[in-house]
């Protein structure tokens, strides 16, 4: 199964660094995405890391705000999230596509096995 946690309230312009566990003895193959969802809109794709590490994807409202890392030693992902923005308020979740490319990041949710419960993660103006 796969655990997110890390979220929070935070002011405009401050960060939070998101985690997600994953199980499975074969973590180091996993592809692993956050996701994101905020009232009244659609699950949005926020960062992807294939399983070797290479090409990470980040969606265009996040890139150079936000990054995406793996620990395979202890099978956890982190999303790294700074000068955060209201807009960023919603739930995020973390996700595992096991099978996955080792380099092509998935941004459909549909390809992915695991979802975790999903972190709140709210910022005020």
């Amino acid at each position: 199964h796969v655990v997110d946690s890390g979220g929070g309230s935070v002011q405009a312009g401050g960060s939070l660094t998101l985690s997600c566990v994953a199980s499975g003895s074969r973590f180091s193959t996993y592809t692993i995405g956050w996701f994101r969802q905020a009232p009244g809109k659609d699950r949005e794709c926020v960062a992807v890391i294939p399983w070797s590490g290479a090409n990470s994807y980040y969606a265009d409202s996040v890139k150079g705000r936000f990054t995406i890392s793996r620990d395979n030693a202890k099978s956890t992902v982190y999303l790294q999230m700074s000068s955060l923005k209201p807009e960023d308020t919603a739930v995020y979740f973390c996700a595992d596509a096991r099978g996955g490319s080792a380099y092509r990041p998935s941004v459909n949710p549909i390809e992915y096995d695991y979802w975790g419960q999903g972190t709140q993660v709210t910022v005020s103006s």
